[in-house]
């Protein structure tokens, strides 16, 4: 059984022993079990830090945190509870500075642990998130599916706006799974007045698209794998109006969350899992560990058996970790340069907070401030939000 990593939680910078060259801390944890980070920095210069807590994903008390680390601070802020619905597990949030001034939360909401009742819901904030508007839905579950974000919104340099999202689809009769889910952008040209979706072809099992604009207006964008087997990537350049089919890079992926972001200097930096389904010893048997149709948490599944590499359909239960940063000097075809920000065996065949048995390393987020360091956090252990801060060349040990 792991350590109570909450009781270290009290979000204060101190440097690693025998890595001074890094900070990292651990944000306060407000809730049992504390997951999938997304940081940005604020109007005004502040760092924020928005991720969801309760007891355990897909149960209702999941709601959306947000801490904040002030310029020159060495404390994140207590975190403060930005999402309320009683009846439905609200997840994967992210921080949207507009050009306009305004500060967006986008969030999804769903029931209990059935993704294909997701929707998209959005709260405005005009005074850099100290006060909040009412929520109110911005794209709806439609009868094919769930609608889900994970990644930051890409601003082109033509003004356009780009929003990475997934269509999660279940067989019918049967609960989803994530055997169908699909990616597409939703594209708005009016400053999110309105919206168009572009899918995404040949996406199928590809999720969590991450896009950026590179130097040369190309966009790129990596994705996360239910399949378990390697980081897809695919790029437009049309401004996202069309898209390559997703095709496999270098790096293994482990059905989980991936994020880049483009440096000052014309490299690319990832943080993501080095771990696919080949790492793995077992495989998991139910996704929510027996969340109810009324989102109600009941005693953990037992331990999965052994996984069949032959079985089709997503692959949950790879190792998450180790937790690693790497570098891509063109435009992402290749990342040489590696580095474990943190290791452990990654053991995540279980949801359970309650009783610390989840050991993952996961979901991490980057960002670059305008000294040229590099912002990290990512889950720990699901009991915590890890944040770390570094210089770019850290990862070649420079």
């Amino acid at each position: 059984m792991s350590t109570d990593i909450r009781a270290q939680a009290d979000g204060r910078l101190r440097p690693r022993p025998g890595d001074p060259a890094r900070l990292e801390a651990f944000l306060p944890a407000p809730a049992v079990q504390n997951h999938a980070a997304n940081l940005t920095v604020l109007p005004g210069g502040d760092l924020g830090c928005v991720w969801f807590g309760g007891t355990q994903e897909g149960v209702p008390d999941i709601s959306v945190w947000f801490s904040r680390l002030a310029p020159g601070s060495d404390t994140w802020t207590r975190p403060v509870r930005l999402s309320d619905d009683t009846t439905r597990s609200e997840q994967n949030p992210l921080l949207f500075p507009t050009p306009g001034g305004e500060l967006w939360l986008l969030y999804t909401a769903q029931r209990a642990g059935d993704q294909d009742t997701a929707e998209v819901r959005l709260r405005v904030s005009a005074d850099a998130g100290a006060t909040w508007g009412e929520p109110r839905t911005l794209f709806p579950a439609t009868a094919a599916g769930g609608v889900f974000i994970r990644q930051p919104v890409a601003v082109l340099e033509s003004g356009r706006w780009l929003l990475p999202v997934f269509h999660c689809v279940a067989t019918p009769g049967v609960k989803w799974a994530g055997d169908r889910d699909t990616s597409a952008v939703m594209i708005s040209d009016d400053q999110g007045g309105t919206w168009r979706e572009r899918p995404v072809p040949g996406s199928t099992g590809c999720v969590h698209m991450n896009v950026h604009q590179l130097p040369d207006t190309t966009l790129l964008a990596l994705f996360r794998s239910r399949w378990a087997d390697a980081v897809y990537r695919s790029h437009s350049t049309d401004g996202g109006e069309t898209w390559s089919e997703p095709v496999r890079t270098e790096l293994p992926n482990n059905n989980s969350s991936v994020q880049y972001v483009p440096l000052a200097d014309g490299r690319l930096a990832l943080v993501y899992n080095h771990s696919s389904r080949a790492d793995a010893t077992a495989r998991r048997v139910s996704l929510y560990d027996e969340i109810d149709d009324e989102g109600r948490a009941g005693e953990p599944p037992a331990p999965p058996a052994a996984h069949d590499d032959t079985a089709p359909g997503a692959f949950w239960g790879a190792p998450r970790a180790p937790m690693t940063l790497a570098l891509s000097s063109d435009q992402g075809l290749t990342w040489p340069v590696r580095r474990d920000l943190d290791t452990g065996d990654g053991h995540c065949l279980t949801n359970n907070s309650r009783d610390r048995l989840n050991r993952e390393l996961s979901y991490p987020t980057v960002r670059q401030g305008s000294d040229g360091t590099l912002h990290i956090a990512y889950t720990y252990h699901r009991q915590a939000i890890k944040y770390v801060r570094v210089a770019p060349d850290w990862a070649a040990g420079v």
